[in-house]
């Protein structure tokens, strides 16, 4: 006679996430999009003190390496390489929407992958940061009126005869968490199937 098997405790899924790794991976993605933008407005505000806003009798440019990298202002109305001038009112609204889907992504389950967490965090950081220019945040009311609602650049490169257009460590934010995204899009391994059928 067979005796009756014992019933196995009921056990999450695997993939689950627990509470509290879901709240460290969301203290992470807060904290680097915290530092990222502080760390962008930083910069910005030290390299324009220093360099000065461009046609200022005193503005100049500074080279690290002649003639390939250094640091020149530039006040950009478009967006990232200078696309789409003079409409900084869409670029105001794409980047607040834009945040606030990437927190939602975040509250239904993006933090469960770490690489995710941190791409996510960039991009938040580089949003954040150049919105603070484009709601004129950092202009005194004196300003010309062409560097209004304008985003500061100041990383300058240049090869041979043409110069890369003018960019921020907000820019650099966004397209290493856009890069990040993208190899996560391509190289993350598949998720094996985990429904079985009982026998």
């Amino acid at each position: 006679m067979k005796s009756p098997k014992k019933k196995q405790p009921a056990q999450s899924p695997p993939d689950s996430p627990a509470p509290g790794r879901t709240r460290r991976r969301l203290l992470l993605f807060l904290a680097i999009a915290i530092a990222g933008c502080l760390l962008d407005l930083l910069t910005k505000q030290m390299m324009f003190d220093w360099l000065k806003l461009p046609g200022h009798p005193d503005s100049r440019t500074y080279w690290v390496v002649e003639d390939f990298f250094g640091f020149q202002t530039a006040v950009n109305q478009g967006a990232l390489f200078g696309l789409g001038q003079g409409f900084t009112t869409v670029f105001r609204l794409v980047s607040v929407l834009a945040t606030g889907l990437i927190v939602v992504w975040m509250c239904r389950g993006a933090s469960e992958n770490l690489l995710l967490t941190i791409a996510l965090a960039l991009i938040t950081a580089g949003i954040l940061g150049n919105l603070y220019d484009r709601f004129g945040f950092w202009h005194e009311s004196h300003i010309a009126d062409y560097y209004r609602h304008g985003v500061r650049d100041w990383i300058l490169f240049r090869f041979g005869s043409y110069t890369w257009p003018n960019f921020n460590l907000a820019d650099s934010f966004l397209v290493c968490g856009a890069g990040m995204l993208v190899f996560e899009a391509v190289f993350r391994p598949a998720q094996p199937a985990t429904d079985e059928v009982d026998s």
